[in-house]
């Protein structure tokens, strides 16, 4: 039989933060909550300490914890976003730290005060999930759940399953990542008592699996309850709000990889699974003997990024993404895209990568008509190509044929004449509008490997990024 307790112990030690780091986080916990205190009592507000540490659910470098503001649910969002910034600048001013106005919902102050990150989040103190005013308005509902739910004991099951998910890049669930947000994995706990059975039960998930902890549902609600939370892998309802799922952005591939995950490390438990393995990016070689082997072509659109914050601009990328693919794909052009995907450092460089299975065709395009029984169908079809024909009309079994010049031999030159465009047309096209501004401004065709070397040269992550779209491997669970 397999032990995994040394395992996990060994793993622990690494993972707990130090009495050092505990210490200063609780001073300046401590030094933040009274100045809150006293701004908040101001405008007859009161703050509230959340995030990890308030149940010691926090791994050692994440020295960050929030404070709500919880202001009367009298005020206008107009008054909350104006006191609720006023007491922020206040608290961090106080404290002697510096900080930045940042934008969600609502603005908000973020700042660092002695090493740590601290945000502070103006939200109204409503009694109810049902009367939340803003999406922020249900975290001291959660906090005050987990502090009823979630005994001490367990917070080292919560740790293990945030670094198990953290080290392969399953922990979060902000755009980019699309995986298993904090408040999620200590659900998943509080349900399964602990990290081993959090994996054990992840095998036996199907998509639309529906976890309710607190019961709101009965089995025979479960089909309407999947039609409302439609295609969504895993249902897992807000105890605190029977209407949400925690879960929902948890995206179909990182449901799987995180089964596939489950099934290997209770297999072949590895201290290793628990820590990033450092990503090498990929090499000209190999880069050169994948597309010898696939016999694909690369294109990759360049372009700066729009200046957004990433929740909104990962989205737009992959829309972008699509709507490239499915412009390529139009019936009347005939290539295929055999995969897409999409890169940003969020800083200066934006790519949408498409490997085309079809990138150029013949200068010869066939169009083939109606039957020559159908007069109106064949004089609309004869006048449509009337002085456009290489060959034809003429007649195939009973159809009419016509071989016209192919307007778009290529899906490079298809690409550039649809994003060569005024950003008014590009928006009309489907493509995000953020984007498409970037897009009007310029951007770069790439598919010579020497440049796209350039590029990883420049940008370590963007060869890593290359590197993992040639290696996916099975996600299939035995």
């Amino acid at each position: 039989m397999v032990d995994y307790s040394k395992i996990l112990k060994n793993v622990l030690k690494k993972i707990k933060p130090s009495p050092e780091e505990r210490k200063k986080l609780n001073s300046v916990i401590r030094k933040c909550l009274k100045v809150a205190k006293k701004e908040a009592k101001k405008f007859k507000a009161k703050p509230m300490i959340a995030g990890s540490v308030t149940r010691d659910t926090w791994l050692p470098g994440k020295k960050e914890f929030d404070v709500f503001i919880l202001f009367p649910p009298t005020m206008n969002i107009k008054q909350l976003e104006k006191k609720g910034l006023e007491v922020g600048k206040r608290i961090m001013k106080e404290l002697k730290g510096s900080f930045r106005i940042e934008y969600a919902q609502h603005p908000y102050v973020s700042g660092n005060v002695e090493g740590i990150e601290i945000d502070i989040v103006p939200c109204f103190n409503v009694n109810s999930t049902e009367n939340l005013k803003s999406a922020v308005d249900r975290t001291p509902f959660h906090v005050k759940y987990l502090q009823k739910n979630l005994p001490l004991k367990l917070s080292d099951q919560v740790r293990l399953l945030k670094q198990f998910l953290t080290a392969n890049k399953l922990y979060g669930a902000d755009a980019k990542t699309e995986g298993f947000s904090g408040y999620v994995c200590e659900l998943l706990t509080i349900k399964y008592k602990n990290f081993l059975n959090v994996l054990k039960q992840a095998l036996n998930w199907k998509p639309g699996e529906i976890i309710d902890l607190e019961k709101f549902y009965k089995k025979e609600d479960f089909f309407k309850l999947r039609k409302m939370f439609f295609k969504q892998v895993l249902i897992l309802i807000d105890p605190t709000d029977k209407n949400r799922n925690t879960a929902a952005a948890l995206s179909a591939e990182n449901f799987f990889k995180f089964k596939k995950l489950a099934e290997e490390f209770l297999k072949n438990p590895r201290e290793e699974m628990f820590f990033l393995r450092e990503a090498k990016p990929i090499k000209e070689k190999e880069l050169i003997e994948k597309i010898l082997e696939r016999k694909t072509e690369l294109i990759l659109i360049k372009f700066s990024p729009p200046d957004v914050v990433p929740d909104v601009l990962w989205p737009q990328l992959r829309r972008f993404a699509e709507r490239l693919e499915s412009i390529l794909e139009e019936t009347k052009y005939e290539f295929k895209v055999l995969r897409r995907a999409c890169y940003t450092n969020e800083k200066d460089l934006a790519i949408v990568l498409l490997e085309m299975e079809v990138s150029s065709l013949p200068a010869v395009q066939k169009k083939v008509g109606p039957e020559v029984f159908d007069l109106e169908d064949s004089k609309r079809f004869l006048e449509k190509y009337k002085g456009l024909a290489i060959n034809g009309p003429f007649i195939e079994g009973k159809n009419w044929v016509v071989e016209i010049d192919r307007k778009f031999k290529t899906a490079r030159e298809k690409l550039f004449d649809s994003l060569s465009v005024d950003v008014s047309i590009l928006k009309a096209k489907g493509i995000p509008n953020n984007i498409a501004e970037q897009i009007a401004k310029g951007f770069e065709m790439i598919s010579d490997v020497n440049r796209i070397m350039e590029l990883v040269a420049k940008d370590r992550d963007f060869g890593v990024f290359l590197r993992d779209y040639f290696e996916k491997g099975s996600l299939v669970v035995d």
